[in-house]
Order: C-alpha cells, then structure tokens, then sequence
C-alpha cells in the first residue's frame, strides 16, 4: 500500500473512526463520573519569633527563623503532626493514610509554609490544611520549648483561613475526554488501516491490473435503474439522476475497447462470464450486445447459461425453443433466433428447454459449429454461467476468441478474480480482459461518468442497418453445408 491507499483506507472508514473516537469520549466521561472527586485547600503558615519587642532581638531573630524554614518543611511530613491533626478533627484514619494528603512547601526567599491539603469535600480539604498548621506549631513546642503552647521561640502561625475550593482538582473531566478521544481516535485509524491492508475486495481498476495482470477493459457503473430490475438500459440514455446515462457511456467504452484489442483480428466470439452468481453479468452481456448492435455490427446474444437462464427475461422475449433445441436437432437455428425490438441487427438466442448436461451439451462439436456459422457474419455475445460453480463457462470460453470476466466492485475478491483467471487457463481460454461492474457514481471509488447531454439536444442514432438477418443467413448456409455433405 502507498499513501494514496492509506488515505482511501480512512476515508472509507471514516465512520468506523468517527465512531471509536466518540466512544472514547464517552469512556473517558464514565471514567471520570465513576471516580471519588478530590477537593484541593491551601492555607499559609508564617514563620517567625516570639520576641519582637526589642528591635536587635527582632532582626535577629527574624534570621533564625529563615533558617528554620527548611527543617520545618521536614517536619510537617512528621507521623507526630498527622497525629495531632486526627485529634484535633476527629477522624477516624492513620496517620499513614493522612499524611500522603498533605504537602508542606515555602515560597523562595520568605518564610511562608504553603500547606496543601487534600480530602473528599471543600470543608474537609479547608479544615484539614488549618488544621495541619496548628499541628506544625504544636510539634515544634514539643522539640524547641517544653511541651505547653508558645514555650518555643520560634513558631509557626496561621496566616489566615483557608478558603473554600470551587471544584475538585480530580478528576479533570476535561483532560478525560481528550485523553479518551485520542485513544478512540488511534483505535479508529488502525482499525482503518488494519482493515484496508487486509481488504481483499476489487475497488479500482488499478488494483485489479497490479495485482493480476490483465487489463480491465470496462468499467460499469452502479445505476438505480439496475438495482431497481430494468437491467437494460436504452443504448442513447439520457440523464443522470438513474445514472442511465452513464452506464451507456461504459458500455460505449467497452465496446471500443474490444474494437481495438486486436485491430487485425478483432473477437467474434465473446463470452461474459463472472467468478460467482450476482456479479451482474448477464445484464453486462445484454447492455453491451445492445451497445454494438447500436454502433452498425450485427449481433447475436446467446444465453448459454443453461441453468438460470436471464437474457430471455432481461430482452423481453419470450423463453420457449432456444440453444439446446438447435444443438438437440429439434428446431432450425433460423427459427429461434428472435430479433430484439427496434434493432435490425440484433437477434437474440434464447437458452430453450434446461438439458440434464449443459457442460457436455455446451462443449458439443455441434455447439462449435453454430458459432463458426453466426460469427461469419456477426458479432456472437454469449452469457456464460460463473466460472467457479460450474465448467459450463470455461467450456464456453474454449470453443470463443475469448471471454470478459465481470466483476462487483466492493465485492469480489482478487482471490477469486485469480481462480476465475486461472480456471480460464486450464480450459485453454482466453481472457479478453476484467469489466469492473458496479462501480458507484458518488463517493470515494465514484466513476468519472459524469457528462451529460444538454436538454435541448437528442443523441441520432446514424449507425448502418444490415440488409442480412442472422436467422436468413443461417438458411442460406443450411443448403451448402448438405450440398458439402452430398459431395
């Protein structure tokens, strides 16, 4: 994968993305209401000397309370305080477990005691903080004086009651959910690129030819017609909105395509045939039969899918005698052929009566025979069954110049594109080339069909009509193929 497909990956996936990232948010919100909230109070103890009546005293004094400053931060860490703060608020607690909540810290240069304190509710953490200020000063009596309250020189002083917090200090909500939404938004993106690394699935054309080796020769797009069961779209469609218009546009293509594979020796005989059931190839064959058959060059379609036959439905026509009424000797190709309406170069040929081998009636010399005969003299299109369930198709393929593989984007996988291809090539067929069907018309993968006609404007059909019918020139070669017997 280059970056081009990293970017896919997350755009495809965006919702995937989006919606891991707001159950982050929403993990990191539970997580913070489950917790026990934390109230944070601070309350400021002053350091000084009890003699400040004589002015020498006072400045010396002041000096050896800066230097107790450090050693009564020590102190305040000191089982002997947390021990006089339970007694003095009457909690039920160790002095293990107290002390940790309490922090002792000065301001560079003073000789303030910052003593922070933190408890369960805003009068708690306030009480507690004053509290250990009074149990800071009671514990220095016990060291520097002799024991009773202001024996000590130099003491430590509530400086002022401390006030009430407005809101916890943990936890903090806001930092919850970013921590939460970045951790969703991460599992979002690998799951994106995880799922894109190992998405086997066709999405372009691109990728199918990198990875096979044959080319795509057709792209068809996805049309709510097609979806909605009218499977056959009018040669000079129009409009957008169904997205009629473009799927015209890439029968169009796809049928210069198969003009110019070999200019020399141009396919006469073509199968579509797709890896599995619903890849939509029985209604690629009969759009691109119409499609020809629109551009001057007389067509046959042949449904030669004998198990679930669809051209006959997909046309309009009735499904009585078809192929294996022909290839069974009980009907003359001239007449079953039936000509589809408004064209005079199409004729289609149903499938018939549903014989108990289609395999071997389908690789029949008989079979060959009538391919050799139509494709003098027109374009054969045959609607072969998938490839993978049965041999039907590969058979098929054998005895044509070749065979269109359709594929679903979004659906079939390279895995069975490669079986599909490689059970073409055990039967000795030839692959024409991959026709990516179902393509969408909006969004990432969306197909470039887009141009439309102007309103005022109508396509004119000036294609060549034949003078020679299919069904007229098969009974013309009935005589000289007896004739050719005779001698």
């Amino acid at each position: 994968m280059d970056l081009r497909d990293y970017v896919r990956g997350l755009r495809r996936h965006w919702f995937a993305i989006v919606l891991m990232t707001v159950l982050g948010i929403g993990a990191g919100y539970g997580w913070s209401a489950l917790q026990t909230p934390v109230y944070e109070a601070s309350a400021s103890g002053f350091v000084q000397s009890r003699n400040t009546t004589d002015a020498a005293v006072s400045i010396t004094g002041d000096q050896v309370a800066r230097s107790k400053v450090a050693s009564y931060i020590d102190i305040g860490t000191w089982r002997g305080v947390a021990e006089f703060a339970i007694e003095d608020l009457g909690l039920s607690t160790t002095p293990e477990a107290l002390a940790p909540r309490v922090t002792v810290t000065n301001t560079p240069q003073t000789v303030i005691l910052r003593v922070t304190a933190q408890a369960g509710s805003p009068t708690e953490a306030r009480d507690l903080a004053e509290a250990w200020v009074r149990a800071m000063a009671a514990q220095i009596d016990e060291l520097e004086g002799d024991g009773t309250p202001g024996s000590s020189e130099v003491t430590v002083t509530l400086g002022g009651s401390a006030s009430l917090p407005s809101s916890p200090v943990f936890p903090d909500v806001q930092s919850a959910l970013i921590v939460g939404g970045l951790f969703g938004l991460g599992f979002g993106v690998a799951f994106a690129l995880i799922r894109s690394a190992s998405d086997r699935r066709v999405r372009s054309a691109e990728d199918i030819e990198s990875k096979t080796g044959v080319a795509v020769v057709g792209s068809i797009p996805a049309a709510v017609s097609v979806a909605q069961g009218r499977r056959l779209i009018p040669s000079e469609g129009k409009g957008t909105s169904d997205g009629s218009f473009a799927i015209s546009e890439g029968m169009r293509a796809l049928r210069t395509n198969l003009q110019f594979m070999d200019v020399d020796n141009p396919p006469r005989v073509i199968v579509v045939t797709s890896p599995l059931p619903g890849d939509g190839k029985s209604t690629v064959a009969c759009n691109l039969a119409t499609t020809v058959a629109a551009g001057g060059q007389p067509v046959v379609l042949i449904d030669g899918d004998l198990r679930r036959s669809m051209v006959g439905k997909t046309m309009g026509l009735p499904s009585g005698a078809g192929l294996t009424d022909v290839l069974a000797g009980r009907a003359e190709l001239g007449d079953v052929l039936q000509r589809a309406a408004g064209v005079d170069n199409f004729f289609v040929l149903t499938a018939g009566s549903v014989p108990p081998n289609p395999s071997e009636v389908l690789g029949s010399e008989r079979m060959r025979s009538i391919l050799a005969d139509l494709s003098g003299y027109a374009t054969i299109i045959i609607d072969a069954p998938p490839l993978l369930p049965v041999t039907d198709g590969a058979v098929l393929t054998h005895q044509a110049d070749g065979a269109l593989l359709v594929v679903s984007h979004g659906s079939t996988t390279i895995d069975l594109v490669e079986k599909s291809l490689a059970t073409l090539a055990k039967a000795s067929g030839r692959a024409l080339g991959i026709v990516l069907n179902k393509v969408p018309l909006r969004g990432l993968d969306a197909t470039q069909y887009t141009y439309d006609y102007r309103s005022d404007d109508s396509p004119v059909d000036h294609a060549p009509k034949t003078n020679e019918s299919p069904a007229a020139a098969a009974k013309a070669r009935a005589p000289r193929r007896e004739r050719s017997n005779r001698s």
